[in-house]
C-alpha cells in the first residue's frame, strides 16, 4: 500500500469517527468537518491508485502511453486554437 492511500485510509477512517461523534451529540458543524475529512481521505486514495495505475501503464507500454499524451496534446491545441478563432483574437 502506498502511503498516500494509507494516509487516504486513515482521513477517512478519522471522517468517519468524527461524522459519528457530530451524530451523537448533534452538531451540525462536527458531523460536516468529519464528512469533508471523509471526502478527502476517499480523494486522496482514488489520488493515489491513480498515480499508481499511471505509473504501471506507463512502465508496461511507454509507446502507447506517449502517444496517448501526444493525442491529448494535439486535441487541446486543437480547442485552444478553435476558441481563440471564435473569439475573434486571430
Amino acid at each position: 500500500m502506498d502511503t498516500n492511500s494509507a494516509e487516504g485510509s486513515i482521513k477517512e477512517v478519522a471522517g468517519k469517527v468524527q461524522g459519528a461523534v457530530g451524530d451523537a451529540l448533534g452538531d451540525t458543524s462536527t458531523q460536516l468537518a468529519g464528512k469533508a475529512k471523509e471526502l478527502s481521505g476517499k480523494a486522496q486514495q482514488l489520488c493515489a491508485s491513480t498515480t499508481s495505475l499511471v505509473r504501471d501503464t506507463t512502465a508496461e507500454s511507454p509507446f502507447t502511453t506517449l502517444a496517448v499524451v501526444a493525442l491529448a496534446g494535439f486535441v487541446a491545441g486543437a480547442l485552444w486554437s478553435h476558441g481563440a478563432t471564435s473569439r475573434g483574437d486571430r
